[in-house]
């Protein structure tokens, strides 16, 4: 009983700490030691657990999979560096620029096109906000629509493949499913790799491409208004465009094809294929003349402090989930989600609730080592398919994203619209978006096979 409280008492604690402003790995280790040292005054924390922290430590050091990080990063911050998006976004307008809404539609599908280059959704909402927002404000676009497109075109980083969220996710689950099966009496087994949460994720990702389009249209349909067509019906068409189009779509789509491709084919390990796109995303900045010795050093400076915050968060991830298992927290939560009225489903329910709520106050990496290691194997243990479990929570994390008033990708777009936005217009503007976020959770959560397909078909 008093592990228990210890345990409430820990995860509140760290969620204060954190809300409060200080750094994220130091604040899960600093609290996680904290109250192991409290648990074994009170009889209830052996202190040799924390004697497993060095093997942790270098376990994550020599993880192979996550050497793809940083160098998923650098090939995203070297494709944002090199002004492709702008060359898309501009081409894309001009191609559908001859109809309602066809503007808006090239927005979702660069926003498409950088979430599969980059997987950064505070890179992909800056740029695109940079981009676009002036463009279609000129247009005559409403801004609550033009703002609430680029939101939620900029979140698509987060489920579409390669996406950071989806590497870092994949490798988490990896260790729940093993715990689960272990606990289940099953010695042997079978793996969740991150190639399988890439492909459990594909379907999905193109679904909620497909439901913002359709929301686009519609609004093109009803409000004419709200989004007037971008070249007047008289004017001249823009000369060789189809040659254009090529020209600018097919480098980047060779990339990402090769990427992807080598990774779902089993031809390359996520790493490996991170490398390729590294060097292909060097190249092609090269062919447009973008790849100084400038931007170079700032592509590795930046690349280094997004990847040296997500390793540090990381192993104090892991202190965190070490000590809060010491003090039983993993039997509690157990039983308490098998004993919610309602089996599984309710327990899928609760904890997406949760995972949505602390979407608010902490960014997804926050969630992703420090919930997801505790309800992971409860949920897997209750017969949930870990591929499915993870694509959902990848969406339910896009959703807080959106979600007004402490959504991060709101936050990022207010920070490089013009003053003329109002927030709340940005507020109003993502709501739709929100609302077809909750429809595309209730669809995969009533037609599983959507994320869990793909996967048994290619492995």
């Amino acid at each position: 009983m008093v592990g228990d409280v210890l345990n409430l008492l820990m995860f509140a604690t760290v969620c204060g700490v954190l809300l409060a402003g200080f750094p994220v790995a130091f604040s899960l280790a600093g609290t996680a030691l904290a109250f192991a040292l409290a648990g074994a005054a009170l009889g209830v924390f052996d202190l040799s657990f924390l004697g497993g922290i060095p093997s942790r430590y270098f376990g994550i050091m020599v993880n192979e999979l996550l050497v793809a990080v940083p160098l998923f990063v650098f090939m995203g911050v070297v494709l944002e560096r090199s002004k492709i998006a702008e060359q898309l976004l501009h081409t894309m307008g001009l191609l559908f620029g001859r109809m309602r809404g066809g503007l808006g539609l090239s927005v979702i599908f660069v926003g498409m096109f950088l979430a599969a280059a980059t997987g950064i959704v505070g890179a992909t909402v800056v740029t695109m906000g940079l981009l676009s927002l002036p463009v279609m404000l000129k247009a005559g676009y409403d801004p609550k629509l033009a703002c609430g497109t680029i939101c939620a075109s900029g979140t698509l980083g987060q489920i579409i493949p390669p996406s950071i969220v989806l590497i870092l996710l994949g490798d988490v689950l990896q260790g729940a499913n093993t715990q689960a099966q272990l606990a289940l009496g099953n010695f042997a087994p079978e793996p969740v790799s991150i190639v399988d949460l890439f492909a459990g994720a594909f379907l999905p990702g193109l679904m909620l491409v497909a439901l913002y389009m359709v929301w686009q249209v519609i609004m093109a349909a009803v409000r004419p208004d709200s989004s007037p067509a971008l070249v007047g019906a008289g004017e001249e068409r823009v000369p060789d465009l189809g040659k254009r189009v090529v020209r600018v779509l097919l480098p980047p789509a060779a990339l990402i094809v090769a990427v992807l491709g080598s990774i779902v084919a089993g031809i390359a390990t996520p790493t490996e294929s991170a490398a390729v796109g590294a060097v292909g995303a060097m190249a092609l900045a090269a062919a447009n003349g973008r790849l100084t010795l400038d931007v170079l050093r700032n592509v590795m400076r930046t690349t280094m402090r997004i990847s040296s915050m997500v390793f540090v968060i990381l192993l104090g991830a892991s202190v965190f989930s070490l000590v809060f298992r010491g003090l039983g927290g993993d039997e509690l939560v157990a039983g308490f989600l098998r004993e919610l009225p309602g089996g599984p489903f309710a327990a899928m329910v609760v904890v997406m609730a949760v995972m949505f709520l602390l979407g608010f106050f902490l960014d997804f990496i926050q969630i992703i080592f420090v919930v997801v290691p505790v309800v992971g194997p409860a949920l897997i243990m209750m017969g949930l398919d870990p591929v499915w479990l993870g694509v959902m929570i990848g969406i339910n994390l896009q959703t807080s994203f959106l979600t007004p008033p402490f959504g991060f990708a709101l936050f990022y777009l207010r920070s490089v619209a013009p003053a003329s936005i109002a927030t709340a217009d940005i507020y109003r503007g993502v709501v739709p978006f929100v609302v077809i976020q909750i429809l595309a959770l209730a669809v995969l959560a009533a037609f599983p096979a959507l994320a869990t397909w793909l996967p048994d078909r290619l492995f």
